[in-house]
C-alpha cells in the first residue's frame, strides 16, 4: 500500500466515533493491519455462523446484513451504507458472524483482522475504552428500534422504516427525498417482518396518496412531513 493509500485509510478510519478520538500514533498502528477489499455487486462479504475473522468498515456502496430462518426466508436485519461499520461486536467475542452480510452494489471496504486487533486493543487500552462506548450507543439505538416496531401495528412499521431510510439514506432534492437503495419489495418486507404482499399494498396505498413513488432502485417521498403525520394518526 502506497504511503497515499495510506494517508487516505487513515483519514477515512478517523471520521468512526471508535477512531476519531485516537492519537496519530494509535491511528496508525489501526491503519497498518487494515486490508482493503472491493465486493463485487450480489457477493456475499461473510455468511451467518462462519467463524468470525475481521470487522468491516465501508468506504463506498451498500450492504445488506440479513438472517435466514428454518424455512429459508431472509429477516433483513440493517441496510449497511458508506460509514458504516459492521458487524459491530466483532471485536469483542469468538462467536460466529450473527448474520450474513452482501453487498447489493459495487463496495469498497477496509477489513480489520479481529485477532491482529485484539492484540493492538491488550498493548492499547484506551483504544479498547473508546469501543466499548460506540457499542453501548449502538445497543440503545437497536433497543429503541425494537421497542418502537414491536409496539407498532403493520402500517406504522412500514412508515417508520419509511422515515428511518429518509433519515440514514436520503438525498434532498427540492421539496422531495430521494432514497437511492437498490431494494426489493421482498426485501422491504424482510425488513419490517410482514409479507411482500402485505408491503406492497401498503406501498401502493401511499403511492395512490402521493406520499411517494417507488420503484426497483429508489424510493422518493414527496412530502416528508405529511408522511410522518400519517405515522402518527
Amino acid at each position: 500500500m502506497s504511503r497515499e493509500n495510506k494517508d487516505t485509510a487513515a483519514e477515512f478510519l478517523q471520521q468512526f466515533p471508535i477512531f476519531q478520538d485516537l492519537s496519530p500514533e494509535e491511528l496508525k498502528q489501526v491503519e497498518d493491519i487494515a486490508i482493503s477489499r472491493t465486493i463485487h455487486k450480489k457477493s456475499v462479504i461473510f455468511t451467518e455462523g462462519s467463524e468470525k475473522e475481521a470487522v468491516f468498515f465501508i468506504r463506498t456502496g451498500i450492504v445488506k446484513a440479513y438472517k435466514t430462518d428454518e424455512n429459508g426466508h431472509e429477516q433483513i436485519v440493517s441496510f449497511l451504507k458508506m460509514g458504516d461499520m459492521f458487524p459491530h461486536t466483532g471485536f469483542f467475542n469468538s462467536h460466529p458472524y450473527p448474520a450474513t452480510a452482501e453487498a447489493i452494489t459495487p463496495t469498497e471496504l477496509l477489513a480489520i483482522p479481529v485477532r491482529l486487533f485484539e492484540r493492538l486493543m491488550l498493548n492499547k487500552p484506551s483504544i479498547a475504552i473508546k469501543i466499548m462506548r460506540v457499542l453501548g450507543d449502538k445497543i440503545r439505538e437497536l433497543q429503541d428500534k425494537l421497542q418502537v416496531l414491536s409496539g407498532q401495528d403493520v402500517r406504522n412499521r412500514v412508515l417508520s422504516f419509511l422515515l428511518m431510510l429518509a433519515e440514514q439514506h436520503g438525498q434532498v432534492n427540492g421539496n422531495q427525498i430521494i432514497i437511492n437503495l437498490p431494494m426489493t419489495h421482498q426485501e422491504f418486507a424482510n425488513s419490517i417482518g410482514t409479507t411482500r404482499e402485505t408491503a406492497n399494498r401498503l406501498l401502493n396505498q401511499l403511492t395512490k396518496e402521493r406520499l411517494l413513488e417507488v420503484d426497483r432502485n429508489r424510493i422518493i417521498i414527496h412530502d416528508l412531513q405529511a408522511l410522518k403525520e400519517q405515522r402518527d394518526i
